[in-house]
């Protein structure tokens, strides 16, 4: 499959986990500026939306009118100038930057990478840790957010760097492992399926649900995007060319 593609701004460091704003804008991790930015269609400027610090790795609106982001203060071989820990972060409307959670049932996350909010409200993420199939051996760990604030272990994984997440609308929770190059399903009664896997070569980083539940997965090494099913069958492959992050449909969509 190809389609036009519009580049809409450039000169940005590793952009990461875009979201659409009811008023059009798109904000955006601007991981190597430590910053949450935005994108104004109406001026065709980049600017700065949050100052967070660290290395942001992916963001969204909330219902409460904040942005949250997943905060992984190292990626690969870059270090952030700015420290922070690896955390959830909420940036306020009025430019409040604050921690919200850094650790789940007394354990430290490695990695914040990809968030999602599903439909009761509780936020999940993926804590992936640092990029290193063989230097670095750790767990990853799939992490929600409870009403509370408190934060849980709810999938302790093997060294697959659990990457792009989403939720669906039965609440079943849906990521991408980049090592493994699987599409897994977690049920809301806790069974865990394998649903899909990637061609060859596509590593999967960021992963987005359409209106069909159709799971489009970008694939970093591949230059592109793969279309799931919800069953897990591969569908198309959409080129893009370029080393392709994330993605995300318009007005918040998936």
């Amino acid at each position: 499959m190809k389609k036009p593609i519009t580049v809409c701004t450039t000169g940005l460091g590793h952009p990461e986990g875009p979201y659409e704003l009811d008023d059009g804008r798109v904000i955006y991790a601007n991981t190597y500026a430590s910053a949450i930015g935005v994108w104004d269609p109406k001026t065709d400027k980049a600017a700065v939306y949050a100052d967070v610090g660290g290395g942001p790795n992916a963001c969204m609106l909330g219902s409460d009118g904040c942005v949250y982001s997943t905060q992984t203060p190292n990626v690969g071989s870059w270090v952030a100038p700015v420290h922070r820990p690896p955390s959830i972060q909420k940036s306020h409307p009025n430019g409040k930057v604050e921690i919200l959670v850094t650790e789940a049932d007394g354990v430290k996350f490695d990695g914040p990478n990809d968030l999602t909010f599903a439909p009761d409200g509780r936020l999940w993420f993926t804590d992936s840790g640092d990029w290193a199939p063989d230097t670095k051996p750790h767990k990853g760990r799939i992490v929600v957010v409870e009403k509370n604030g408190k934060a849980k272990i709810v999938e302790e994984l093997a060294h697959v760097y659990p990457n792009g997440i989403v939720a669906e609308k039965d609440g079943s929770i849906v990521w991408v492992e980049s090592y493994t190059l699987n599409v897994v399903r977690r049920k809301p009664d806790g069974t865990k399926k394998v649903i899909g896997r990637m061609p060859e070569g596509h590593i999967p980083d960021g992963l987005k649900i359409d209106e069909k539940g159709n799971f489009w997965i970008t694939a970093v090494a591949g230059g592109g995007v793969d279309v799931f099913d919800r069953d897990g069958k591969h569908l198309d492959f959409l080129e893009t060319g370029g080393t392709i992050l994330n993605c995300v449909f318009g007005k918040g969509g998936g």
